[in-house]
């Protein structure tokens, strides 16, 4: 599985400890930066990255680690094709898949854990989409970003 991962300066730890725990695990990632924890960096400039990769194709999920991930999400859904979800908790990260088909998670670097941010990627990449019912929820938000 290919994923795409970004954070700013704030969310950076977090990023790293992710990247390489599913890196171990044979993931492919394509890495946005920031490289630099030192360096005060926008978190917008970095959910584009990610957003854009995805949207590409070259990624099949985002990742995306602010200090509380509400500033990522917020600027991931600005893109029309994107549903990012914040996920503090496994069962988030998983009805944003199964229930919204989000195609990015947002997590805080200052508000979580190690394992709990793995925990809720693991869960976020390894649901499907319910879609039946959910399909024209999800379709009535993508009518909405246009």
């Amino acid at each position: 599985m290919n994923l795409a991962i970004g954070s700013d300066h704030a969310g950076f730890n977090l990023k790293e400890a992710i990247r390489l725990y599913f890196e171990r695990r044979e993931h492919y990632f394509v890495d946005c930066g920031t490289f630099d924890p030192f360096e005060r960096v926008d978190y917008p400039d970095y959910a584009k990255k990610v957003c854009e990769t995805v949207l590409s194709g070259e990624a099949s999920f985002g990742i995306l680690v602010c200090g509380t991930g509400i500033g990522m999400s917020i600027a991931a859904n600005k893109f029309a094709g994107i549903r990012a979800a914040l996920a503090y908790f496994p069962d988030m990260a998983k009805l944003a898949r199964a229930h919204n088909n989000a195609n990015i998670i947002a997590l805080g670097g200052r508000v979580m854990g190690e394992e709990l941010a793995i925990w809720c990627v693991e869960s976020f990449i390894n649901t499907d989409f319910d879609g039946g019912r959910h399909q024209l929820r999800v379709e009535k938000l993508d009518r909405l970003a246009k």
